[in-house]
């Protein structure tokens, strides 16, 4: 008998992925999650019935949140992931040399475990790298708390629903403000702004009160259904997202020229020249 598994973010829009082989399918302690085979996006990973993962397109929503700002910083050296217990954008971060800590607030440990078992390349071997520092609590919690300062937070998150909803909110963008070094950088995922404008919109209406640069840049992740991905964008050094092309490569031959599929620097400046109803919804927050 098939199944097939849907996703329900969306009110008026859903989606359904013919779960070829379910490979887990359970309650974790903070979430609904299952991983199931899909001949057309591979291995793929649901949580609360919104996909997160899938293994044949993962490469472009972790190489945009991880080389984005890594890049157009330059010099970060401490990095603070939020969310993100795939491993996938850790494994970005520490493809850049000059990192010398990536820490991961992960809030559910199960995910982490589940995503080493069925998700080994996701991770790639990030969590035995000895930058890497693990830490299994609220990521609310954590911001509000630590004394660190990192020249790069990301915030990796779900859809605001359940345990991502507190990851929206101005409390948490300010005490991320506070938890970056200067010159620093946060980014987050902020979901598909042609479904979900007024989520991209509330998030740089809060980044606006907060850094003197707030805006967004995007990317296409077709597992992510209803068009672009947005990346909310916050940092104080207005320069840093309109840097010269020649500069990011010029950075980019120095981390190592590693290999990316989707990341470049072409893609670098092109992500940040949006479409017009999003930078009208960017500009008009």
């Amino acid at each position: 008998m098939e199944r097939w598994v849907e996703e329900t973010l969306h009110s008026g829009f859903r989606v359904r992925l013919k779960a070829d082989k379910v490979l887990f399918d359970s309650e974790t302690e903070h979430q609904q999650l299952i991983i199931f085979e899909n001949e057309d996006f591979g291995r793929v990973m649901m949580l609360d019935g919104i996909v997160q993962l899938s293994t044949r397109d993962e490469f472009v929503y972790h190489e945009m949140m991880a080389h984005v700002p890594l890049f157009a910083h330059g010099k970060a050296k401490k990095v603070l992931i939020i969310g993100g217990g795939d491993g996938g954008v850790l494994r970005e971060v520490l493809r850049h040399p000059e990192v010398k800590s990536a820490t991961l607030c992960e809030i559910d440990r199960s995910v982490i475990d589940l995503c080493l078992e069925h998700f080994p390349d996701v991770s790639g071997g990030a969590y035995d790298d000895k930058r890497t520092k693990v830490v299994i609590a609220d990521g609310t919690k954590f911001v509000h708390e630590t004394d660190q300062r990192f020249d790069v937070i990301l915030v990796d998150s779900t859809d605001p629903v359940g345990p991502g909803a507190v990851l929206f909110t101005k409390e948490f963008y300010t005490d991320c403000r506070r938890a970056l070094a200067s010159g620093g950088i946060l980014v987050t995922q902020n979901g598909l702004p042609f479904l979900q404008a007024p989520e991209l919109k509330q998030s740089v209406t809060y980044f606006r009160d907060l850094f003197d640069d707030a805006f967004a840049y995007v990317a296409t992740t077709p597992s992510y259904f209803g068009g672009s991905m947005s990346y909310g964008w916050a940092t104080d050094d207005k320069k840093l997202r309109t840097q010269k092309l020649a500069k990011i490569a010029r950075r980019y031959k120095k981390a190592g020229a590693f290999p990316t599929r989707y990341w470049s620097p072409e893609m670098q400046a092109a992500a940040f020249a949006l479409p017009t109803y999003i930078r009208e919804l960017v500009e008009a927050s």
